[in-house]
């Protein structure tokens, strides 16, 4: 990982800064302020997180792989290099049909 002279700016290679876990789901907070947090979660096939709702928008981007994320009980399939826009106070869902990563962007406010 390259830093700069500047303390926080480092480059990420995202598939790379996570591993996957037997039959879990990992997550590692990249960035995590009072206006947003960035983080990035690895699924190993099968698993997911369970119906809810955040009360601000979230963005979902698939680094690697392909998965599920249900928006209001309608599925959206997507694979690497796409995302999704999670509306606010709107019930969502992730289901993992094969192992995946995905950078969880929340923005608050």
């Amino acid at each position: 990982m390259e830093t700069s002279k500047f303390q926080n700016s480092k480059i990420f290679k995202l598939s790379e800064s996570i591993e996957y876990g037997n039959g879990a789901i990992v997550s590692k907070v990249i960035i995590k302020k009072e206006s947003s947090n960035l983080t990035l979660f690895a699924f190993d096939k099968g698993q997911g997180l369970s119906e809810h709702t955040a009360p601000f928008d979230a963005v979902v981007q698939i680094v690697e792989g392909s998965g599920q994320i249900i928006i209001n009980k309608v599925p959206f399939n997507l694979n690497a290099g796409e995302f999704i826009i999670m509306p606010a106070n709107v019930p969502h869902a992730v289901m993992a049909n094969e192992q995946f990563k995905m950078l969880l962007i929340m923005v608050k406010g």
